[in-house]
């Protein structure tokens, strides 16, 4: 039986876009159309659907107020459908702490060739909203995903080049996808202002990853900022992977650096996981901590086990606490993980490795 989706959205020429894209899959189908949502509360009532894609900002309530009676009094999966502006940023990033399942941006109208891409990530997050509010595994279904761009490794970014000096200096490096707004928010709060610095790639558009940084520099202790080129990387302070660049890890001299690149995308991302957990084992060694989190897919999991093989410390969240167990399975699966830690035992488990090098991390 397909998935029954409800789309809602003040525009037409959307909300007819979105239900042909959806339309075109076997095993979607849209079973109503709102335009705002007093009219969406009534089809969720007549339709009954499996998934709703809401639409950030609308007329007569607003997505953030709808979205939030609707957790409260009827929950279900929600995919949220976003512009670029700085405003819808910061609503998306609330309307994934109130439950969304997770978010796409609005489709560019003008840009029709890059509409297949689009299609694949709308459908796909279709999908995995309707397994996760169903608590299933996540499995791909045969037959029913458009053709995917080619899928290149961190090969095409840089190369394996572990570096042949000691040094002493640690860095952390961590990697989610779905689910992982909130997921670092819980791990990243609880360490303390003089852990070591910490690069993160959280998949993201340009935009929405400076809002993020923003809501988690107001929630950590360590200082949050979207990593810029060339920068020295400092302890108590946190880089996030700013949107459609990759951010490596580089060395000049005894300091670590940030690179930004504009590498084609890996493991079908910009910012890849994989790319910069390769940096990492270049650059670091066994001075590294990797952790890699909730997430579809499996970016990051080639990046966890070149970090495995050089000595540093992996850990991957368990399945439980994952809103998709998508990334972690596949690092587990191809050998690169030491522990599979619970969400809310990250924070000690960094501490515990910490403690082993001489260092502390924990919030008190």
């Amino acid at each position: 039986m397909p998935i029954k989706v409800l789309v809602v959205d003040d525009s037409a020429l959307i909300r007819a876009l979105l239900s042909e894209i959806i339309n075109a899959q076997p095993d979607l189908e849209v079973v109503g159309t709102a335009p705002d949502p007093l009219v969406a509360r009534e089809r969720i009532k007549a339709l009954n659907p499996d998934v709703l894609t809401l639409d950030v900002e609308m007329p007569k309530m607003d997505g953030l107020a709808f979205l939030e009676k609707l957790m409260r009094l009827r929950p279900m999966p929600v995919v949220m459908v976003s512009s670029l502006t700085e405003a819808s940023c910061e609503i998306t990033l609330k309307a994934l702490e109130l439950g969304a399942f997770d978010f796409v941006t609005k489709p560019k109208l003008d840009i029709r060739s890059g509409m297949l891409e689009y299609a694949e990530e709308l459908t796909s997050k279709i999908r995995s909203a309707h397994q996760a509010g169903l608590r299933r595994p996540l499995t791909p279904r045969s037959g029913s995903v458009a053709a995917p761009m080619r899928k290149l490794t961190a090969d095409a970014v840089l190369p394996t080049n572990h570096l042949h000096f000691s040094t002493t200096e640690k860095v952390i490096v961590v990697g989610a996808s779905t689910g992982g707004t909130e997921a670092l928010k819980t791990f990243l709060a609880a360490l303390a202002p003089d852990c070591p610095a910490i690069l993160v790639t959280q998949h993201m558009p340009e935009a929405f990853t400076r809002a993020f940084a923003a809501r988690l520099n107001g929630l950590c202790a360590m200082a949050v900022k979207e990593a810029e080129h060339g920068e020295r990387l400092m302890p108590g302070h946190i880089y996030v992977a700013p949107g459609n660049r990759h951010l490596l890890l580089s060395r000049s001299g005894a300091n670590y650096t940030a690179t930004l690149s504009d590498g084609p995308p890996v493991s079908r991302h910009r910012p890849s996981v994989d790319v910069m957990f390769r940096s990492a084992a270049n650059c670091a060694g066994s001075n590294c901590l990797g952790v890699i989190m909730t997430g579809m897919g499996d970016d990051g999991a080639a990046g966890m086990l070149e970090l495995h093989n050089v000595g540093a410390r992996t850990l991957a969240q368990d399945e439980e606490s994952c809103v998709v167990f998508g990334m972690p399975k596949e690092a587990i699966a191809r050998g690169g993980v030491d522990e599979i830690v619970a969400l809310d035992e990250l924070a000690n488990r960094l501490q515990a490795w910490l403690a082993t090098q001489g260092k502390r991390s924990f919030r008190v």
